[in-house]
């Protein structure tokens, strides 16, 4: 019997419009449904209660407005869930994660970090907020609301980032590997980065841009990668970041179900929601009368 909330929340983003302003091929709004399907068989093995909290949609391309609903959704859940997770949407559902954990209650005062497995730095300045934009978006809001800007990515593609992002990130302090860094060899590099953000967070933002995968693992993209980084560094990530015991928000962002050879890329992103989970809340530890079921 455990006192507190039931362990996992997830909610849906369906949203094409941030994807849209950026000139990218749309199909995301598709994708919180092929993630549950997903989802389903991996349950089983998750010994914590998951709820659903159904999908906040995006009408009449008023993005904002679909964006402030999530908000407070995603605030609502982090008051009463270890771990949320959103199913995205393009890379904008991460502003909409953003303001729900400054929303939240049990989140306020804490120092959060953004961990972003992404090619793309998704620091754009343009006229309207896009899945371009959201971590520009989050640097300007922290710094008007005196709050360090805390923001790390792992898996920048060069040739897919201008020289004005690059700027933008050096200026902001944003700490990067590039998807070539993110190599199986050099794991121990790539986790050092992620320890030098934890070190100095209390709570951490992971954002999943499934594009950071190879194309041949994440077919279903909206960009997908000609390099990418191997599933087994991604993976490695999400494992260290959910036993650090601070994760406490997740979305899985860009998946594109209908470009998806066979359920690839939404498999793909199951299973790293299943790691999260699994590590993040104690559930590979029995507890109790759950100690004598087999496993």
């Amino acid at each position: 019997g455990r006192n507190r909330a039931p362990g996992l929340a997830l909610v849906g983003f369906a949203c094409d419009e941030g994807v849209r302003r950026n000139h990218g091929r749309v199909g995301a709004a598709h994708a919180p449904d092929a993630l549950r399907r997903a989802l389903a068989p991996m349950a089983l093995h998750l010994d914590v209660p998951i709820i659903d909290a159904g999908t906040v949609a995006v009408e009449d391309q008023d993005l904002e407005a679909g964006q402030d609903r999530l908000a407070d959704r995603v605030a609502a859940l982090l008051d009463r869930h270890e771990l949320v997770v959103v199913l995205g949407g393009g890379h904008e559902t991460a502003w909409g994660s953003y303001l729900g954990r400054t929303r939240s209650t049990r989140l306020a005062g804490a120092r959060t970090g953004v961990l972003n497995l992404d090619a793309h730095f998704d620091l754009r300045e343009a006229d309207a907020p896009s899945s371009g934009t959201p971590f520009l978006q989050m640097a300007r809001a922290d710094r008007a609301a005196g709050r360090d800007f805390r923001y790390t990515v792992l898996g920048i593609s060069e040739p897919s980032n201008t020289g004005v992002l690059f700027r933008t990130a050096a200026d902001l302090g944003v700490e990067h590997l590039t998807d070539e860094q993110c190599s199986p060899q050099n794991l121990p590099h790539v986790l050092a980065s992620v320890d030098r953000l934890l070190d100095n967070v209390d709570a951490l933002h992971l954002s999943i841009d499934l594009d950071v995968l190879p194309a041949s693992v994440a077919p279903g993209v909206s960009a997908p990668a000609g390099y990418g980084v191997p599933l087994e560094v991604i993976h490695a990530v999400c494992r260290h970041v959910a036993r650090s015991g601070k994760l406490a928000l997740v979305d899985v962002v860009e998946l594109l179900p209908r470009l998806d050879l066979d359920h690839r890329t939404a498999r793909t992103a199951a299973r790293l929601i299943t790691t999260l989970t699994h590590d993040a809340l104690g559930a590979h530890t029995p507890t109790g009368t759950e100690a004598g079921r087999p496993s």
